[in-house]
């Protein structure tokens, strides 16, 4: 799980991000960041109605990609501010086909 230090709460943060921040797709997943003025990085994931109706499976999606951001954080660099949006058809991946994603995606970003 991932702490809750490192997690993205308020609407305006999110807001920040999606509006400032630079942006990178692959597959099924879409990346935005941007920097923050803080010593740790903050990452929020957004799944939307579009991926499934039934919130069960949106908050399993949400677990898996929390469980590789976690995963991931010892190598991720500090002071960023990062949202990911995951696209209809994520579902059907399973955690390593996202965790292969999601790597490509931070490599892409120079996030590591």
């Amino acid at each position: 799980m991932l702490p809750k230090t490192n997690c993205l709460k308020r609407k305006k943060d999110f807001e920040k991000v999606l509006k400032e921040g630079k942006g990178f797709k692959e597959d099924f997943l879409f990346l935005k960041f941007s920097p923050n003025n803080l010593k740790k990085s903050r990452f929020g994931i957004i799944v939307s109605q579009k991926n499934s109706k039934k919130a069960t499976l949106r908050n399993k999606i949400k677990r898996k990609i929390k469980a590789v951001i976690n995963s991931k954080l010892s190598k991720i660099k500090k002071e960023v501010d990062v949202v990911l949006v995951a696209l209809p058809g994520l579902e059907t991946k399973d955690f390593w086909e996202i965790e292969e994603t999601i790597n490509q995606l931070f490599e892409k970003a120079k996030i590591y």
